[in-house]
């Protein structure tokens, strides 16, 4: 009876964890649709789910709530469980803030070069920082540290794919569209996306099967990450040997949760023309967003110069991932840019001859 009784108790805890992180959820309003200004006689629309304007600030706080969840509903996280995660920050961030709602410690594996504004979040919400100074290593090092405690390892990376319903439940694309609904082009032609784990390009790919939706996918990539390349060459086993430059996108392997199968269309985007579209978008409409979303808008800006030359109008929707106050001291710094020989001027100049003209470079 003492193992039943502790197996009723342990339930019991489990049972008020899933209800306090449903909670959350209830509690939080759908992110916003924003419009991105086009020229009327383009005849194309351009949107951005703006993902920044949830509780802890970014697109990764919908993935932290699903990997609690499944952590929770698989058995694996229990009461006093340490969670352990893997990160360049802001799914750290998210998952901290889910971990002190439970009560639960908190360790975040992150590279070194992490930005301190992600770092003081974390901490903020009561978890601890683990650096390494090499990228590659937070996957052995995150689950170290977690078989070591007698933790939990959430491993973003391979379980983003699968955490989040893809069928529905107000995940991220059933939003899109009913969001669209009432818009002069409801189905829209592209979601543009970037990829770190791979989850978000999941859910939304098979969603748009599993409806039927005539979208198509593209996923834009940074500099130094392998998802293009496994794509284009159908080898998973591709590495660069490098970082991302452009924190919560690109990987320097693929991530078992990236789906190259079902992505109709990459773009590799230069880390200056990230930076540079993060900037433009905040100068022309005061959207204050990462670069992240910037690698995100120049591959949406190609796609909408495509459909012009082509004739076609529609929409093209994409995500507002984060802030920019979490890059002060990174893309929003001059100086950062100049240490490093980013120069953002020839695709600053792109871009104008775009909203001007809606050329783009061949």
């Amino acid at each position: 009876m003492h193992d039943l009784e502790q197996a009723r108790v342990a339930r019991e805890w489990v049972s008020e964890a899933v209800r306090k992180v449903a909670a959350d959820a209830n509690r939080s309003s759908d992110t916003h649709l924003l419009t991105v200004p086009l020229p009327a006689d383009w005849g194309i629309e351009l949107y951005l789910k703006d993902e920044s304007t949830h509780p802890t600030g970014s697109l990764k706080h919908r993935l932290a709530r699903s990997l609690f969840l499944y952590g929770l509903c698989n058995g694996w996280i229990v009461e006093g469980t340490t969670i352990v995660e893997a990160s360049s920050g802001s799914t750290a961030v998210s998952e901290a803030y889910f971990a002190r709602m439970l009560g639960l410690p908190f360790v975040a594996v992150v590279p070194r070069s992490t930005t301190q504004e992600k770092i003081d979040l974390i901490e903020f919400y009561g978890g601890r920082c683990h650096f390494v100074d090499d990228p590659g290593e937070v996957y052995a090092e995150a689950a170290r540290i977690a078989a070591a405690s007698g933790g939990h390892y959430m491993d973003q990376f391979t379980y983003a794919e699968r955490a989040t319903d893809w069928r529905g439940n107000n995940n991220i694309a059933e939003s899109i569209f009913e969001q669209l609904s009432a818009e002069r082009h409801p189905v829209p032609r592209w979601i543009v996306v970037g990829a770190g784990t791979g989850g978000t390009s999941a859910t939304i790919g098979r969603y748009l099967r599993y409806q039927r939706h005539p979208t198509q996918l593209c996923v834009a990539d940074p500099e130094n990450s392998a998802f293009l390349d496994a794509w284009a060459t159908g080898d998973s086993s591709v590495t660069t040997g490098a970082p991302s430059r452009i924190e919560g996108i690109g990987r320097p392997r693929v991530e078992p949760s990236f789906l190259p199968q079902i992505v109709d269309h990459m773009v590799r985007v230069p880390d200056a023309a990230s930076i540079a579209a993060m900037r433009f978008i905040a100068a022309r409409t005061g959207y204050r967003a990462g670069a992240s979303t910037g690698t995100n808008l120049w591959a949406a800006f190609g796609l909408i110069a495509e459909m012009l030359r082509r004739g076609e109008t529609g929409s093209v929707v994409s995500l507002l991932c984060d802030s920019s106050d979490r890059y002060r001291h990174t893309y929003c710094s001059d100086d950062w840019l100049a240490e490093r020989g980013i120069d953002i001027t020839a695709p600053t100049a792109v871009l104008e001859e775009f909203t001007a003209t809606g050329a783009w470079p061949d």
